[in-house]
């Protein structure tokens, strides 16, 4: 017994002499690249500046000019509906596949590569490729993605979909290839159809990969960037009474990137704060999911 409380003992001490030689390089990095831009970023969100070396501290000016701004308003409202929509059909479309192809069906192998495919395809590329597909398509009726708001933004819904499904997809296989067989094989004795296998044992056996899914599908929902600017780049543009253009199609990522490299003197000031709201929405939704979702999960 001495002999085992020993080996322990010499083992915590070495972890503690060895923790900060492995720990310090990832806390320093994390600091580098992490900490100190974020702290330099709310910083200047408060200051008016061209160059960095610049800024000069004007206090919550921009916050106003950023909540005043027409355009930033829209890109919220439209973010947050593509986020919320492309939320429900990734999840539901993913989990879908990922259970067909756990039913034991013939080249399911061949089925998960295929479907995961066009998640190792760029955002640009992908942008470009469907803004091709889509004008092929509605060419044909005289019209484009860049006319009509709708076809925008279900534009932007299939891009999402298409580029997303097959990467949840593996996520959900390896959560259903997780469920217990022998709570799956009571279910059947107990007589428990299909759907009521489904709802009542596996969807909550799975809810682990729920989470992730969710949250990924959330937050890439409000972080789309560059599938946006390759698509439609905003447009169509629809200009206010007062002389405003609001770009309907418009994110808030590349709204954020539009206002930085504006020709108003406090462009760039205006852009670092709504940086700031931008981080703040997105954690904030990002973990009230994750709060809601694990408060679900089965513990096995």
């Amino acid at each position: 017994m001495k002999t085992k409380i020993t080996n322990g003992n010499s083992v915590r001490n070495a972890t503690r002499k060895w923790a900060p030689l492995f720990l310090g390089p990832v806390v320093i990095a994390f600091i580098i690249g992490f900490v100190w831009p974020f702290i330099q970023g709310i910083w200047l969100s408060l200051c008016k500046f061209r160059l960095i070396s610049d800024a000069e501290f004007i206090g919550f000016g921009n916050y106003i000019k950023a909540f005043q701004d027409v355009s930033f308003r829209h890109a919220f409202w439209y973010t947050a509906l593509f986020a919320i929509v492309s939320l429900v059909l990734i999840n539901v479309l993913a989990f879908a596949v990922a259970y067909a192809l756990t039913q034991g069906i013939q080249g399911s192998n061949l089925f998960r590569t295929v479907f995961f495919m066009p998640n190792l395809i760029g955002g640009i590329v992908l942008g470009y490729i469907w803004s091709m597909i889509f004008d092929g398509i509605l060419g044909r009726w005289s019209t484009s993605i860049l006319l009509e708001s709708k076809f925008g933004f279900w534009g932007l819904i299939i891009l999402m979909c298409w580029q997303q499904i097959g990467y949840m997809m593996i996520i959900y296989i390896a959560g259903l290839q997780n469920v217990p067989g022998e709570m799956l094989e009571a279910a059947r004795i107990d007589g428990a159809t299909r759907w009521q296998t489904l709802f009542k044992v596996t969807i909550p056996n799975v809810m682990p990969s729920i989470t992730i899914c969710m949250f990924l599908s959330l937050t890439n929902g409000f972080k789309l960037f560059d599938q946006n600017l390759a698509l439609t780049g905003g447009q169509p543009f629809v200009i206010q009474p007062g002389g405003t253009t609001i770009k309907t199609t418009e994110m808030l990522a590349l709204n954020i990137y539009n206002t930085f490299y504006g020709s108003s003197s406090s462009s760039q000031g205006v852009a670092q704060a709504k940086a700031v709201i931008f981080f703040i929405l997105v954690a904030g939704l990002g973990l009230a999911q994750l709060g809601y979702t694990r408060n679900k999960e089965v513990q096995q």
